[in-house]
């Protein structure tokens, strides 16, 4: 196995137009220029609108620290009880401790009445400044003198919620499991919450992140909203995170010099932009953007028309490495139909994906696809006496099992069987909607918590195409290959996915610099062989971006040509792998 210990785990996207001066860091330097905005007397309302795991308390004892003459009011005060609102929303949350059923949700369902209308007269009464902290502050103030948005990435949510320091928005279940509180999020709070940041982002007049609750950043909205504009048209990288679990591997630790105070690391996300980060870069000072800000406000210059007229503001391409180099089997699993995910969970696409083998080592094998001759009775019966505790299910007897080797493309549509082996690690690129995976057989193991993670039989039975078999998955899914062109340097081949997927993948082979072109068309790459490249302009429109082995990065639609150039040693080819959404129309 070949690495190398170049993969740059914090990018940075630098804006050259702007500076140090540009990003405000600190409590003093914050808190400051809220002073700037306040007249010599009289009154003045602030309302800092929060994504929901904004630490509220710490943020109102900076505020009475340094304005210890305003009155402070929480906005979430004016919920509803939490009893009420758990019994509102039940129907999006469902009995699942994993599944919920996607609904958008107005902020005003959060709301109270009555003590809404008392907030209210707080405010009127004051003849002072009024600060309004938390989420749905446009329910009580709708035009405040001055308007703040707070934002938390959705990995250091993520934290918040494993180290219980933050709820469910309006719910007060601290001693819900972190899983539970991912769910409520998922399915209800962050997509009310995107919804009111969308609709406030043109009027926003600081953004402020809280990422580190106690180095806070702030930038002027005018400022945010150029960088932003100016980020989708060109070249970048979000900020990957990495995750340990059960079936945990070595591979990314020691290629990629990971801490080592985890057991293991499974999952990099390094390109899901609703999960991911994008630092930016004002001089030698970092903001932290949840990514999913790109989409939601730059959706035709990073996605292309088609793409947005398809799937609205949703990136539909998703890459995460998976690792089991000296660690076990992912869970047997499957992805839902498209109709399935549409009529049970509310989602308008499903998660179809491949597996490329970056590298892998010793007799590595996957699991794809029934075995010829597979009764489904038979697997039912035994994949039920297996979880009540029986006899191991024999994967085995009812499920093929492949050998992998480096550079290995396998398709894997909806609806058909599937994991990894041990030591592989996998380049997954699929659709986006990636937490609908149905867990068949989890081999008889514990999740790192130490309960049983969840298996949901029933909804995979219900969508195994059982004519998937040795034949069908040989000759359909696995390393459809097939020349595309060739110049001086370079060679392209598709790699494959199947005539099902929306997606296609180009894989090219490189010693010189190649260029391609978006065709005003998403494109997401990865640098699956080589140490380094240079992703530059042609006519010089954007900087050079450098990239690394086994690093992803987005081309939105909107950048057109852009050459791929090697960096350092070429005695042996290159080669980047390419994904992008197939004509729509």
């Amino acid at each position: 196995m070949r690495g190398f210990h170049n993969y740059d785990l914090n990018p940075v996207i630098y804006l050259p137009a702007y500076g140090e001066r540009d990003c405000l860091e600190g409590w003093s330097e914050v808190t400051a220029r809220i002073q700037e905005c306040l007249p010599p007397t009289g009154k003045y309302t602030i309302a800092i609108e929060c994504y929901p795991g904004v630490m509220l308390d710490a943020l109102q004892r900076k505020i009475a620290a340094a304005f210890p003459q305003s009155t402070i009011l929480n906005v979430e005060d004016a919920y509803s009880d939490a009893a009420v609102l758990r019994e509102q929303f039940q129907e999006t949350f469902t009995a699942d401790p994993v599944f919920g059923r996607m609904r958008l949700w107005p902020m005003a369902s959060y709301f109270d009445e009555h003590r809404t209308a008392e907030l209210k007269a707080k405010i009127a009464q004051s003849a002072s400044v009024v600060f309004l902290v938390g989420a749905g502050t446009q329910q009580v103030v709708t035009n405040p003198d001055l308007l703040v948005y707070a934002n938390v990435t959705r990995w250091e949510l993520q934290k918040r919620q494993r180290s219980k320091s933050i709820c469910n928005l309006g719910l007060q279940n601290y001693e819900d499991s972190a899983q539970l509180l991912y769910k409520n999020a998922y399915f209800l709070e962050w997509r009310v919450a995107d919804e009111m940041r969308h609709a406030l982002y043109g009027r926003v007049v600081y953004f402020l992140d809280l990422d580190d609750q106690e180095i806070p950043r702030m930038v002027k909205g005018d400022v945010l909203r150029d960088a932003i504009s100016t980020v989708v048209r060109q070249p970048f990288r979000v900020v990957p995170f990495f995750d340990p679990g059960p079936w945990g591997g070595s591979w990314m630790m020691r290629t990629f010099d990971l801490p080592q105070n985890v057991p293991n690391y499974a999952w990099c996300f390094d390109c899901v932009p609703e999960e991911n980060s994008a630092t930016l870069g004002f001089g030698p000072r970092r903001f932290q953007l949840p990514a999913i800000l790109l989409v939601h406000e730059q959706p035709i210059a990073l996605l292309g028309e088609a793409i947005y007229r398809y799937f609205g503001a949703e990136f539909p391409i998703r890459f995460d490495l998976l690792d089991t180099v000296g660690g076990s089997n992912l869970s047997l699993q499957v992805h839902p139909l498209r109709e399935y995910i549409q009529q049970h969970f509310g989602i308008p696409y499903t998660q179809d994906e491949s597996y490329y083998i970056l590298d892998q080592c010793g007799d590595s094998q996957i699991y794809l696809g029934v075995r010829t001759g597979t009764e489904r009775d038979d697997m039912r019966r035994d994949l039920e006496e297996a979880q009540a505790g029986g006899p191991p299910f024999p994967a085995e007897r009812y499920v093929n099992l492949l050998p992998t080797h480096k550079h290995d493309h396998f398709s894997i549509p909806a609806g058909t069987i599937h994991c990894s082996g041990s030591d592989n690690l996998v380049l997954e690129i699929s659709a986006t909607p990636y937490i609908f995976t149905f867990k068949l057989w989890d081999w008889g193991r514990l999740g790192l918590d130490g309960r049983p993670r969840p298996i949901h039989l029933e909804h995979g039975l219900a969508n195994i195409q059982w004519n998937r078999n040795t034949e069908w998955v040989r000759r359909e899914l696995l390393n459809q290959t097939e020349p595309v062109a060739t110049g001086d340097g370079w060679r392209e081949e598709r790699t494959g996915l199947h005539h099902t997927q929306f997606l296609e993948t180009r894989r090219t082979w490189f010693t010189k610099a190649v260029t391609h072109n978006t065709e005003g068309n998403l494109h997401v790459l990865n640098l699956v062989e080589g140490e380094a490249v240079s992703v530059e302009s042609p006519d010089g429109k954007f900087p050079p971006i450098e990239i690394h082995y086994a690093e992803t990065f987005i081309v939105p639609a909107s950048v057109g040509a852009y050459t791929i150039r090697p960096l350092g040693k070429t005695n042996e080819p290159l080669a980047i792998i390419r994904a992008y959404l197939r004509n729509m129309d």
